[in-house]
C-alpha cells in the first residue's frame, strides 16, 4: 500500500476484471461463420441424387426384374438380394477404416472416393439389368454384379453423407443441409421410380399374361412425391418440437398399412402409398439428423480429435443394410415357402396372406418397436451445453472442419 504526499495511505488499486469478448454467440446459437447459403445446400443436396435413382430403382425393381424377367427361381433370388445387401454391409467398415487413415488431397479426404467410385458405379449397375444369353448361370452373375454394385455404392454414400458434419460447426444448419439433401435424394427415388418402371414394366409385359398390369410406377408415384413434399415440413417441425416429439411421425402409415391389408383395393393402395410417404420422410430425416448429434456428444465425453466421422456414418449404413438385407431374404424366402411362381398370372391363397402379413403387421411390430427404443433411449443435446463444454465443441468443430476439407 503506497502513502499519498499528505502522509494518508492511498488506497489499493484492484485488478480489473476481465471483459467478456464482443459477440460472443450465446450456447446454443448459430453464428454467421457457421450459416450456409441456399447454393450450398442445393449443391450437396443435388450430389446425392444419381446414386438415389440407381439405389431405389434396384430396391423397388430389381425383385420383380430377377423373378419374371430373369426367369430365376424364388430361392436363388433370395440369395442374390441377400448376398447383395450382405456384401454393401460388409464394405462400410472396410469403406470407414480406409476413408478414414486416407490422405488428404486438395480436394480434402472425402472427395476423392466420391468421385473416383462414380464411372464403376454406372458400369457395375449396366450390367446388373443386362440379360446375359445364358440361363443357366444367371443366379450367379446377378449375384457378381449386385454384390460389386452395393460395395461400390458403399464407398460413395459414406464419404458423401460423412461430408455433412464438415460443411458446418452449426447443428441447426447441418440439420437443414440434411434436409434438403433428403428432399433431393426422395427426388431421386421419385425418378428412379418413374423411370426405371417404365423399361422393367415393357419388359414384363411381354413376359406375362395379358390382362395381368404392372403398377410399378403409377404404385410408386404417391409414395415418392409425398415424401418429398412432407420433408421440408419435417425439417421444420424437427426445429420447433425436437428430434424426440419429430419421431412419433413414424406411426402415421401404421393404420393405414392395417386398412390395406383389410381392404386390397387400387383406392385404398393410392391412399395408403400418400400417407406412407409422409411417413418414410420422417423415418429418413431423422436418423440421419441424429447422427451429427450423436458424433458431437462422442467427441465431447472422450476428447477424440477430427477424423472419426466416416467411422460412425460407415456403422450406421452397415446396420441399416443389414436390416435391409434380412427384410427382403426373409420376405422372398417366405413368398417362396408360401408357393410363389415367377410369371403365373395368378398365386396362391398362401401367397396373397403373406403379402398382407409382410405389408401390415410385420411393419407395425417394427416401428413400434423402434419408437419405443427413440422415446425410451437418451438425446444428445449439444445445443444446449454449458458454455465452457459449448465453445470448446464448436473450437474443436471448427479446427476438424479445416483439416479435413481442402
Amino acid at each position: 500500500m503506497a502513502a499519498s504526499p499528505g502522509g494518508t495511505p492511498a488506497p489499493a488499486v484492484e485488478p480489473l476484471s476481465p471483459q467478456p469478448a464482443a459477440h460472443t454467440p450465446e450456447p446454443g446459437s448459430d453464428s454467421r461463420a457457421g450459416r450456409l447459403s441456399f447454393c450450398k445446400k442445393v449443391c450437396y443436396g443435388i450430389g446425392g441424387v444419381p446414386n438415389q435413382v440407381a439405389s431405389s430403382a434396384t430396391a423397388f425393381y430389381l425383385q420383380l426384374f430377377l423373378l419374371d424377367v430373369a426367369q430365376i427361381p424364388a430361392a436363388q433370388v433370395s440369395l442374390v438380394l441377400f448376398g447383395g445387401k450382405v456384401s454393401g454391409a460388409a464394405a462400410d467398415p472396410v469403406a470407414g477404416f480406409f476413408i478414414n487413415r486416407s490422405r488428404r488431397t486438395g480436394s480434402g479426404r472425402l472427395m476423392p472416393w466420391v468421385l473416383g467410385c462414380t464411372p464403376f458405379i454406372a458400369l457395375a449397375y449396366f450390367f446388373l439389368w443386362f440379360l446375359p444369353p445364358f440361363t443357366s448361370l444367371r443366379g450367379i452373375w446377378y449375384m457378381t454384379f449386385y454384390c460389386l454394385f452395393q460395395a461400390l455404392a458403399t464407398f460413395f454414400q459414406v464419404p458423401y453423407t460423412a461430408l455433412t458434419m464438415l460443411l458446418t460447426p452449426s447443428p441447426r444448419e447441418r440439420d437443414s443441409a440434411t434436409a434438403y439433401r433428403m428432399t433431393m435424394e426422395m427426388a431421386g427415388t421419385l425418378m428412379g421410380a418413374a423411370v426405371h418402371g417404365l423399361v422393367v414394366s415393357g419388359a414384363h409385359a411381354r413376359n406375362s399374361c395379358e390382362d395381368a398390369a404392372l403398377l410399378g410406377p403409377v404404385a410408386i408415384s404417391p409414395d415418392a412425391v409425398s415424401a418429398v413434399l412432407s420433408t421440408p415440413l419435417w425439417e421444420w417441425f424437427l426445429q420447433r418440437f425436437g428430434k424426440r416429439m419429430s419421431a412419433v411421425g413414424i406411426c402415421v402409415m401404421v393404420p393405414f398399412a392395417i386398412l390395406l391389408a383389410a381392404v386390397p383395393t387400387a383406392p385404398v393402395a393410392y391412399v395408403v402409398s400418400f400417407v406412407s410417404g409422409v411417413s418414410i420422410a420422417v423415418s429418413l430425416l431423422l436418423p440421419w439428423s441424429m447422427l451429427p448429434d450423436v458424433v458431437d456428444d462422442f467427441q465431447l465425453q472422450h476428447q477424440h480429435g477430427p477424423g472419426l466421422e466416416t467411422i460412425f456414418y460407415s456403422s450406421y449404413v452397415f446396420f441399416t443394410k443389414l436390416s435391409g438385407a434380412s427384410a427382403l431374404g426373409i420376405s422372398t424366402l417366405s413368398l417362396g415357402f408360401a408357393g410363389y411362381e415367377a410369371g403365373a398370372c395368378k398365386q396362391a391363397e398362401q401367397v396373397v396372406v403373406t403379402l398382407k402379413v409382410l405389408i401390415s403387421a410385420v411393419p407395425t411390430c417394427m416401428i413400434l418397436t423402434g419408437l419405443c427404443i427413440l422415446l425410451i433411449g437418451p438425446a444428445p443435446k449439444p445445443g444446449h451445453l454449458p458454455p465452457s463444454q459449448d465453445t470448446s465443441r464448436r473450437l474443436s468443430l471448427r479446427r476438424r472442419t479445416s483439416y479435413s476439407l481442402a
